[in-house]
């Protein structure tokens, strides 16, 4: 976000990158001008709520013309940052880690992962697709984030290791932290992080599974629980 300009409310911020997505799959398609309502129906949102999201960017389109798409496409990507590159580190080459730096996603969207760090001896040293440097040991960080400039660390680590990783980056120069491990880390005050839990997210959509209408088991009358109440009801007797 712009220093000078006002605090854009979160919800809104992370409701951008959708119609970012939105946008570039209408420039794809050759589409110049896209209303209000056509937009919001691409994007899953209604078309009030759009129209307010955009406004905190100064961008209120034409009445029965809509938006132009370059135009606010590049709104978008100057107000989320991304009229730069943003150099990206992993640390943790896991699972996780190893189908995240093959994700070549990131890079065409300006978040190039620029290396890749582990303390295990057999994975320091290799080297991966994604990534040009060989990756290295935790040991180089701070080092390796100040020749990238890198801002952005990815967290993969197992969860006993996630808190030191993350206290290590920042640390070592890093403002902004994406946490896969399913733990929930502390960064001090003006560094950015967000917590991406998989198990939870699925913990959530499970509430929305269609599912008998019943009600949580009882404790029979031959449960433990039960049983250990009928015997103390005898010794009080």
């Amino acid at each position: 976000m712009p220093l000078d300009t006002p605090q854009v409310p979160a919800a809104t911020v992370a409701r951008l990158p959708l119609y970012l997505r939105c946008l570039e799959e209408l420039e794809q398609a050759e589409v110049e001008t896209v209303s209000s309502s056509r937009l919001a129906e691409l994007a899953g949102v209604n078309a009030a709520k759009l129209r307010k999201d955009l406004s905190h960017l100064g961008s209120y389109g034409t009445r029965g013309v809509g938006y132009q798409v370059a135009h606010l496409m590049r709104s978008i990507r100057f107000e989320l940052g991304l009229d730069e590159q943003s150099p990206v580190i992993v640390v943790g080459l896991g699972n996780l880690g190893q189908a995240l730096v093959n994700h070549a996603g990131f890079g065409n969207r300006g978040f190039p992962i620029v290396a890749v760090f582990d303390v295990d001896p057999d994975k320091v040293g290799r080297h991966i697709d994604g990534v040009e440097a060989a990756v290295e040991h935790l040991d180089n960080l701070d080092m390796v984030v100040a020749t990238h400039n890198a801002r952005t660390a990815i967290i993969t680590t197992p969860v006993e290791a996630a808190q030191n990783a993350t206290d290590r980056v920042i640390a070592a120069g890093i403002t902004s932290v994406l946490n896969f491990a399913p733990t929930v880390v502390q960064v001090p005050e003006g560094v950015a992080l967000r917590q991406v839990d998989l198990a939870l997210e699925l913990q959530i959509l499970s509430y929305y599974q269609p599912r008998p209408e019943t009600s949580p088991e009882e404790p029979s009358e031959t449960s433990p629980e039960h049983g250990a109440r009928d015997e103390n009801l005898s010794a009080t007797r």
